[in-house]
């Protein structure tokens, strides 16, 4: 239990620290190509800030605990909006383009529905993996497709993305493969460590994924929300996990069936993706206003989604503390 403790620990450590390696070398050789900086933010941030997820959903699909793969998706998104947006909006209010609520917010709503019935069967195959991948190539494609015709120009910074210090392209070619490498063993010791817990403990390995796996990987978010408030930017927050939720539901989850199909934990379906679903909906609810001037995420908006967080991991705690579930 200890060795596991230790490799979970170990594994988060470098999961997180290589991918905002790889997103950096990403970044640099995207520039270097001559990419404007809109284009990597939407692309090449939003997919480095899921990175964590997609290797250990894959790897986890690899090692036949595809529990902990759609754990990891569904509990991550839970994660960003209760989690990251409740403490971000504590700490500052976060403003509300008019155009990421008619635009980014529908596309993740819609990528959301597609989700839930892609999981009603309780099975996801290759027919699933393309169909939700192809989503996500759809709307990545209309995204940069609006961005450059100058529809969405509020909805993002790109003082974000600058070029200062900009490193060569040999030194990010060199971060993008090491930051892949270590992406890769750092997730197999984070699944081995998670799985070997989930067995010794008699918890399942959807719990595990919603739980300790999902809030590791949802770090980067966590970290970029917070690098977000130090520039004194708290709206990038919410562009900031728009955009990995949408990884996270068509990317982590639509990735592991094409190496082979599994079965879904019927909890997920029951439990799990209704709060996902409500979240979403309350993000909408909290974001909009009349007054289009004034759209904003507030700090008892925020203290809202935080105490649902937390209500929602304590129910899990408690489901596993006593062994019943009312959804197996």
């Amino acid at each position: 239990m200890l060795l596991s403790i230790v490799a979970i620990l170990v594994g988060l450590t470098i999961l997180v620290w290589s991918a905002d390696r790889f997103v950096d070398g990403a970044a640099a050789i995207a520039q270097h190509m001559g990419v404007s900086n809109l284009i990597i933010g939407i692309t090449v941030v939003g997919f480095g800030t899921s990175a964590p997820e997609i290797a250990v959903s894959v790897i986890a699909v690899l090692e036949e605990v595809p529990g902990i793969a759609v754990g990891n998706a569904i509990g991550s998104n839970i994660a960003n909006i209760g989690l990251i947006l409740g403490i971000t909006a504590l700490l500052a209010p976060i403003s509300i383009p008019s155009s990421l609520i008619r635009s980014e917010y529908s596309l993740l709503f819609g990528a959301t529905v597609v989700l839930v019935w892609c999981l009603y069967d309780l099975q996801l195959d290759r027919l699933d993996g393309f169909l939700l991948l192809g989503l996500l190539i759809g709307i990545m494609s209309y995204m940069i497709y609006s961005h450059r015709s100058g529809k969405k120009e509020e909805s993002v910074d790109e003082s974000e993305v600058g070029d200062d210090e900009l490193m060569s392209t040999k030194a990010a070619w060199l971060w993008v493969l090491l930051g892949l490498v270590l992406l890769i063993g750092s997730s197999r010791i984070l699944v081995w460590g998670a799985s070997n817990i989930a067995f010794s403990l008699g918890v399942s390995e959807l719990v595990i994924g919603l739980t300790i796996v999902a809030l590791g990987t949802s770090l980067p978010e966590l970290a970029a929300s917070i690098a977000s408030l130090k520039k004194s930017i708290p709206g990038m927050a919410i562009g900031n996990v728009i955009g990995s939720n949408l990884f996270n539901s068509l990317a982590v989850v639509g990735i592991p069936p094409l190496i082979h199909g599994f079965d879904i934990d019927s909890a997920a379906l029951h439990r799990d993706l209704p709060v996902m679903v409500f979240l979403t909906l309350l993000l909408f609810a909290m974001s909009f206003s009349r007054n289009q001037q004034l759209n904003q995420i507030g700090r008892v908006k925020g203290a809202v989604l935080l105490a649902l967080f937390v209500a929602y991991q304590c129910y899990l705690y408690f489901e596993v503390v006593s062994g019943e579930s009312l959804f197996s």
